[in-house]
């Protein structure tokens, strides 16, 4: 499972203003401590910096690769913030993300192919966000098969079917959930992702919404999820569900999160 920790975001209010001070203890405390708890991907975002973030994105590229030895996840809307964090970013970085946009694929494209990045792949195109699973996947195909033929790895995609609250459609969950599954179907050796609290949004006790469409999209085959890996209680309905799908040789994961007290 590959698992993208999302706490590194200047819109975050304890992150904010730790980068305005360049405070790199305070920074690479949560890198470390994401990193222990299982992630396999530090995500880095200083998206609301709207006057730096360039520079702000590069500072925590390099500030995060110093304490710890998992490559990042360079998350930015901004084309030339990317650019600058992916000069400084040692190893094989993920970018997020991609669309069919044509402005969006034009930019980003030459980067994945320039720095060999993996690249999240987010499932919209010129028409905005599509609604039915059959809408996402007609943008998947003509994704993959742009990647693809650029020179991308189907292993180093990772489809985003974008999450939308059930509170605005109930059909939303089931929609995702039904490209999740038809892409691993379709499309071997790709993965897939999605941020899970779009899906309780303006709902009451969101968490336990969040936690039930993890076990849901995993078992529909995704293999990937951008959250909060100091949660415990995710993190432990993620390890036990990975074995329960037989991911998990001889539940080796699961036995070692239980000996180091990771879950619980």
């Amino acid at each position: 499972m590959i698992i993208i920790g999302e706490l590194i975001n200047t819109s975050r209010k304890a992150i904010a203003p730790a980068v305005e001070s360049r405070d790199a203890a305070f920074i690479q405390d949560i890198a470390k401590k994401q990193v222990a708890a299982g992630a396999t991907y530090v995500d880095v975002n200083a998206g609301t910096r709207v006057y730096d973030e360039p520079e702000a994105l590069a500072w925590l590229v390099e500030t995060v690769q110093a304490a710890v030895d998992a490559p990042l996840c360079i998350d930015s809307p901004n084309p030339k913030a990317i650019a600058a964090a992916l000069k400084v970013h040692r190893g094989q970085a993920m970018i997020n993300s991609i669309t069919a946009e044509k402005e969006r694929y034009d930019e980003i494209l030459p980067m994945v192919i320039e720095h060999n990045a993996r690249i999240v792949a987010l499932c919209m195109d010129d028409t905005g966000m599509p609604e039915t699973a059959e809408q996402r996947l007609k943008i998947v195909e003509g994704l993959y098969k742009g990647l693809t033929e650029a020179g991308v790895k189907p292993g180093d995609i990772l489809f985003d079917p974008l999450v939308k609250p059930i509170s605005v459609n109930t059909s939303f969950g089931n929609e995702v959930l039904e490209t999740i599954r038809q892409i691993h179907q379709s499309y071997p050796g790709v993965h897939t992702t999605c941020g899970l609290s779009n899906v309780s949004f303006g709902l009451p006790n969101r968490k336990l919404l969040n936690q039930a469409f993890l076990v849901m999209c995993m078992a529909n085959g995704m293999d990937s999820v951008i959250l909060d890996p100091l949660d415990q209680n995710i993190m432990s309905l993620l390890i036990s569900s990975n074995s329960l799908l037989g991911r998990d040789d001889y539940c080796m994961g699961y036995l070692t999160a239980h000996r180091e007290g990771r879950i619980g």
